[in-house]
């Protein structure tokens, strides 16, 4: 009975729930939530967009969260770099844009990262939620609440620090990836940066010192290089915290004709019968005050601000290149539309506000960049960012004086070369703002008569009829055609009830009924590329006939070549390095006439438009090219004057050789034929590249009339091992020639990037040269020629019967030409 009464009873008790607890003491209770006004106590504030608190005992920053799930722009950077163009670090580099917001659960709150490359773009939140729903979302960090004000308008407070205490940059990865070391970050060695954590009414900043400690590597050249102790490296990163524009942006759709940098989504409430990706061009915000008029002053100007530790006279030089682009706008029909001045003093270069023109100091000479801070919900540019490398104009200054050589009669340079070096400046500053315009880069100007700023100019050189070198015209002057029919489609504001689309598209039509030819990067880097018109700086409408032309310019340089060319006072090992550019003044036009052979000439068609989608060069041209690209190999290119030779004094103690030298077999004296080799392996290896070869196959097969692999492998075998044979310099010279074209050969019948048929040409080749060989070892024209003949007679003979136990030897490294370091495939860049 007392059984069952018991059960009944724990019944009753589990059906009615837990008993409470009994109520606490007062004095046992948790501690309330401090309000945001307690907790901050003794904090400086700074109100801005985001307000924040800055604990100076704690060293730490408390971000006050006005309201939940709003989205804004956050952007990374790095203000203060590494200094290594190599290693890619550099002062003022962007990091990507990321949609967020802050999301909260209960004490929890998330930085979640927009997923803006999927949408919705419908007035239906139903199908917008089924798209967000479908794909992931990034949270970046999370926080917990400390502190925070009840009712309508309170604010949650969160410790930010350890957020901007971390690797935002990638700096790790990058320094592993430039196999620099292993390197993490150490908090303890690392702190707030306030003097650049500011707020202002629509972008909060914080700036963080950084240290990543870790152990160089044994490749670690470029860290040691730079870093006073390389197992500290100590930089500056940057947190933007932006408001995203107003919905009153209007995007502008992408065309691969414009010019234009993009931005693009999938949008799921696209109707079945129409692209699914949506595109459109990174462009700034600007209306016509008056959209009826013809010309009419902007609602809001473009302004760019230069930085002020801009020296002159650069300062100047930057200022009137940036300018130019007012005559692009004024063709689109604006006055008064893009301005540049100087960043006053009382502003904030962090303020999103101010498009900047920043000086970048590196211990090389390297890229300048123009990024910009882009709406990737839009496409609209907030904000432009260019950095310009200062070691740039000194190389300019440089070249100018191997080709004009101007102390022979002063110890001052004429005021010719500072002419050249300004000019210079002039364009690479229009050059970069325009990517910060939105534009991308017009590798195909050249031939159309310097035709935009967007292209990679090099200094058109020529030569006077006394034979004095002229540099009157070395850089343009002012936007070219191209770059005005590229602002009008990309900024142009047509009168209301205009039909966009059509307007649009009459401006395309006439950029390319005026012959204006766009290529970009993809089709002008590549090495093996294909277009004969898209080419890094190459000059003239015609790339053969300019690099004969260039040739001839090298050639009266080199034979002119004296002490003149350096400074007074310098050592006269310092020469080399005015030398090695003169010497390979001809490298870029090489590059660009090479893509004549096995050429395909085409345009960014689309339907209907009238443009060429492929032609292969016509064979006559392709032959007039490898007339010049073999001419470039022959002895009497390569080889230096005696005088010139006698010039070249073994570095001294302080001013050792490098990557912007020669390498040499024979130091600590010049070596004249790694010069040679250096040279010829450029034209042979741009010459015998795998795409080239393989298109001279398939050209071959569908045109007879069309040049075969084999028979430029022929001619090519023809003017080096099958040539006659001057003696003494010349003669040495040609048997280098001939190693670097055997090494070439060799490398491209192994190569996976050509066929099968590809590799059997050159093979094929290659035996018929080993059984030409085999009697010529035993009577070649002197003891030297008979012994590189018999050495390579064997040599040969071991590759064809086991290729794998033969390796090709690779030529010494050229000389740095371009500016230094890596590309960043998110960055525009020139140098």
């Amino acid at each position: 009975m007392i059984t069952r009464i018991a059960r009944l009873l724990l019944f009753t008790l589990l059906l009615a729930g837990p008993v409470p607890a009994a109520e606490p003491a007062p004095s046992a209770k948790k501690d309330e939530a401090k309000s945001v006004t307690d907790f901050t106590a003794g904090m400086t504030k700074a109100d801005g967009f985001f307000p924040f608190y800055w604990d100076a005992k704690k060293g730490a920053i408390y971000l006050e969260i006005p309201s939940f799930d709003e989205e804004f722009l956050y952007v990374e950077s790095m203000p203060a770099g590494v200094g290594s163009n190599d290693i890619g670090l550099d002062r003022g580099q962007l990091g990507q844009e990321r949609v967020v917001k802050f999301v909260r659960s209960g004490p929890k709150v998330l930085l979640v990262q927009v997923n803006t490359g999927y949408r919705a773009v419908s007035e239906d939140p139903l199908e917008r939620q089924s798209v967000e729903q479908a794909f992931a979302q990034s949270a970046l960090a999370g926080f917990e609440i400390v502190a925070e004000d009840e009712g309508e308008g309170g604010g949650a407070l969160v410790n930010l620090t350890p957020f901007l205490l971390r690797d935002s940059h990638d700096i790790a990865r990058r320094l592993e990836s430039t196999k620099q070391g292993s390197y993490s970050v150490d908090t303890a060695r690392s702190m707030m940066f306030m003097e650049r954590t500011k707020a202002f009414p629509d972008n909060t900043e914080f700036e963080s010192v950084v240290t990543f400690a870790g152990k160089p590597a044994a490749t670690g050249a470029w860290v040691r290089s730079v870093v006073p102790a390389p197992e500290a490296i100590t930089v500056r990163l940057h947190h933007s915290f932006v408001r995203l524009p107003d919905g009153d942006y209007e995007p502008r759709v992408y065309d691969i004709r414009s010019g234009y940098g993009i931005t693009d989504y999938m949008d799921y409430a696209t109707p079945i019968d129409e692209p699914i990706r949506r595109r459109f061009i990174n462009r700034h915000r600007l209306k016509k005050a008056d959209p009826t008029a013809a010309v009419s002053d902007p609602v809001e100007p473009i302004i760019y601000y230069l930085d002020p530790g801009t020296p002159e006279p650069i300062r100047s030089a930057l200022i009137e290149g940036a300018s130019w682009w007012d005559q692009a706008f004024e063709a689109a029909g604006y006055r008064n539309a893009f301005q540049v001045r100087m960043l006053p003093a009382e502003a904030d270069p962090m303020d999103v506000r101010y498009n900047l023109i920043q000086w970048v100091h590196r211990s090389t000479r390297g890229w300048s960049y123009g990024a910009s801070v882009v709406d990737p919900r839009t496409g609209e540019i907030i904000k432009g960012q260019v950095s310009l490398g200062s070691l740039r104009a000194r190389q300019d200054f440089l070249i100018a004086e191997g080709l004009l050589q101007p102390y022979a009669e002063s110890e001052r340079a004429s005021p010719a070369l500072m002419e050249m070096v300004l000019a210079r400046i002039r364009q690479l500053s229009a050059h970069e703002v325009g990517h910060t315009l939105g534009l991308r880069h017009n590798f195909a100007s050249s031939v159309n008569g310097r035709a935009s700023v967007m292209d990679y100019p090099h200094p058109w050189v020529t030569l006077a009829a006394d034979g004095t070198i002229d540099l009157s015209d070395a850089y343009d002057t002012g936007i070219g055609a191209w770059d005005k029919q590229a602002i009008k489609y990309g900024y142009a504001d047509f009168p209301p009830g205009t039909d966009e689309a059509t307007a649009l598209d009459e401006i395309l039509h006439e950029t390319i009924a005026a012959g204006l030819l766009y290529i970009t990067d993809q089709d002008a880097r590549p090495t093996g590329g294909a277009h004969p018109r898209a080419h890094l700086w190459d000059n003239g409408a015609d790339p053969v006939d300019e690099l004969n032309r260039v040739m001839a310019v090298r050639q009266n340089v080199l034979g002119n070549f004296s002490p003149a060319a350096l400074r007074p006072g310098a050592p006269m090992a310092e020469i080399e390095e005015v030398l090695v550019p003169m010497y390979l003044f001809h490298r870029y036009q090489v590059e660009a006439a090479v893509k004549v052979v096995g050429g395909v000439d085409f345009a960014y068609a689309v339907k209907g438009d009238g443009q060429t989608l492929t032609a292969v060069v016509p064979p006559a041209a392709q032959a007039k090219a490898l007339d010049a690209l073999l001419a470039t190999i022959k002895p009497d290119a390569l080889v230096l004057p005696r005088n010139v030779l006698a010039l070249l004094a073994p570095r001294p103690p302080g001013y050792p050789g490098g990557r912007e030298t020669f390498a040499r077999r024979t130091s600590p004296e010049f070596d004249p034929l790694v010069a040679a080799e250096t040279a010829a392996d450029l034209t042979v290896g741009l010459l015998l590249h795998p795409a080239r070869a393989e298109r001279l196959v398939q050209h071959h097969m569908l045109d007879e009339a069309q040049p075969a692999l084999f028979s430029v492998v022929d001619r090519l075998l023809n003017e080096t091992w099958l040539a006659p044979r001057a003696d003494g310099y010349a003669g040495e010279v040609a048997r280098t020639v001939d190693t670097v074209v055997l090494n070439k050969l060799m490398t491209l019948a192994m190569s996976e990037g050509a066929s099968e048929q590809a590799r059997a040409e050159v093979t094929y080749a290659l035996r018929s040269l080993h059984e030409t060989l085999e009697t010529a070892a035993r009577s070649g024209d002197s003891r030297a020629q008979r012994a590189h003949q018999h050495a390579a007679y064997h040599r040969l003979g071991r590759w064809l019967e086991n290729p794998g136990e033969v390796k090709p030897v690779e030529s010494p490294d050229l000389p740095d030409g371009s500016p230094i370091g890596m590309l960043d495939d998110g960055l525009a860049c020139e140098g």
